[in-house]
């Protein structure tokens, strides 16, 4: 009796495991997140302006749909902005190939673009993005972004950062020329109190090249400019 009362528990036992171990929602949940690395002040010579820049996700752990916002604000009016909606797939360790809509959107024209892209983490722990624009009137553009983290304590982190853009052809209404369009860098200090929740200090530099340096010339605008930053960094 003794032992048939053992077989029989642990048949429960290894049927319960059985149940966890090839139960595919409890393997694969849906899980999300939405964090803004950059929601900050920033101020030139000349003017201040508040900046954004966030993501939002959600999906498993080889598919996921991503939505992404970047913009500014100043002299009381939105300035130029950009939404992306993309599918996102991984395709290796660390490494996921993401292709969707882009909209950007500013006091000239609305543009649509056709976004495939690669985005993950490098050797030595670099964030990295490396994105493809198709326009809607056959304008081209090729973005490369890295961000790495530097910790002086396990809470004080230094985050240099640079974006490169790249467009395949002049485009007036836009301001943006072919070729190597502009460069931007960033050093950003942040503290966190807790991962989710961090501010930080910073300064930004940005300088435009070839024929959008030459748009913005045309225009009054700085074709160089250095900028100091305080925001937040937070997600959830």
């Amino acid at each position: 009796m003794k032992h048939g009362f053992l077989t029989f528990g642990f048949a429960c036992v290894l049927s319960s495991m059985a149940s966890k171990t090839w139960s595919h929602s409890d393997a694969d949940p849906i899980v999300s997140m939405v964090s803004f690395t950059q929601l900050e002040h920033s101020k030139t010579a000349d003017e201040s302006s508040a900046v954004w820049n966030a993501d939002a996700w959600i999906g498993k752990d080889y598919d996921k749909l991503w939505l992404k916002t970047n913009g500014e604000y100043a002299h009381g009016q939105r300035q130029d902005s950009s939404i992306e909606v993309l599918y996102s797939r991984a395709v290796a360790t660390y490494w996921d190939i993401q292709t969707g809509w882009r909209g950007d959107f500013n006091g000239t024209e609305n543009r649509h673009w056709f976004v495939v892209g690669l985005q993950g983490l490098t050797p030595y722990f670099f964030e990295t993005e490396l994105t493809f624009y198709v326009g809607e009137h056959g304008q081209t553009a090729l973005k490369f972004d890295t961000e790495y983290e530097l910790l002086f304590t396990q809470k004080l982190i230094l985050s240099p950062e640079i974006e490169v853009s790249i467009h395949g052809r002049n485009d007036r209404q836009t301001g943006t020329g072919g070729g190597l369009s502009d460069i931007e860098t960033g050093l950003r200090l942040r503290y966190e109190f807790t991962r989710k929740f961090a501010p930080y200090i910073g300064v930004n530099y940005h300088k435009e090249y070839g024929k959008t340096a030459e748009f913005s010339r045309d225009t009054g605008r700085d074709t160089e400019t250095l900028s100091w930053l305080i925001g937040l960094r937070f997600w959830f």
